[in-house]
């Protein structure tokens, strides 16, 4: 069975985060660790608390996992600050992983920046080059950019900008737009390929970022190309939304056992 890791933070409601991964790489059929860099006290309805895992046992739970597992592909979420990043570019530079997707969790859904603009900084300047494939929606495209939130930009100018970080791939999510199809867009610094899927209208969209990155990551693992992991994960996220999770009485998570 193909190993994947997820770096990332912990949702107590189970609908995001290190559980959203692991459910994404179950249905997947992949075998998934985990490290920790933050952990939250969240449901449905929000978030109510936040502890940060110190950068030395960030390193401690890579050496761990790296020493023992072979990871065919990772994937990151949540790093919480700038000294976690670069703690985790160190390990990841020293074990050579392969195939990394990189969720820049920075924006929430309010437009509420979650990272320090050093931490930005670093995760621009430091792991986005290592990454395979970087996901960021278009909030965190223009943070990355260094962009207002309210300036108008085009899916294809942010992919060619943010092409020049480099990751090997870009992938421009551009479902926060108010149009009737949700439109993305997977950048080689060569071709364009757009991905669409009719919205579906909800609220109950928690977890998506999380879920779609780490079921890129499982296709990578098994050995579908780019292209394809993309496809495969774009049609599994349209039908985990589509059929959703009501497990609270907030936004509900995305439903992580629909059918591959």
């Amino acid at each position: 069975m193909k190993q994947v890791l997820t770096i990332a933070g912990s949702d107590s409601g189970g609908g995001a985060g290190i559980q959203a991964d692991l459910k994404t790489m179950t249905s997947f059929k992949v075998y998934g660790a985990s490290v920790i860099t933050a952990v939250t006290a969240q449901n449905t309805l929000g978030v109510q608390g936040v502890e940060e895992v110190s950068a030395q046992f960030v390193k401690q739970q890579l050496d761990s996992v790296c020493s023992d597992l072979n990871f065919e592909a990772l994937k990151t979420g949540m790093l919480a600050n700038a000294e976690i990043i670069a703690a985790v570019v160190t390990k990841l530079k020293e074990y050579d992983l392969p195939n990394l997707v990189v969720d820049p969790v920075m924006v929430a859904t309010s437009g509420d920046l979650l990272l320090v603009e050093e931490a930005v900084e670093t995760l621009r300047d430091q792991l986005i080059p290592l990454a395979k494939v970087i996901t960021p929606n278009l909030n965190e495209a223009k943070v990355l950019l260094g962009e207002e939130l309210e300036s108008e930009l085009e899916l294809e100018e942010l992919a060619e900008r943010l092409y020049q970080l480099g990751s090997d791939y870009v992938l421009v999510k551009g479902g926060h737009q108010k149009e009737e199809v949700a439109r993305d867009l997977l950048y080689d610094g060569q071709e364009f390929v757009e991905f669409t899927a009719a919205r579906v209208d909800t609220t109950d969209t928690h977890g998506t970022g999380c879920t779609l990155s780490a079921a890129i990551a499982s296709n990578l693992a098994v050995g579908y190309s780019v292209v394809e992991a993309v496809e495969r994960s774009k049609e599994f996220i349209t039908t985990a939304i589509r059929e959703g999770c009501p497990v609270g009485a907030g936004n509900n998570p995305v439903n992580h056992l629909v059918k591959v």
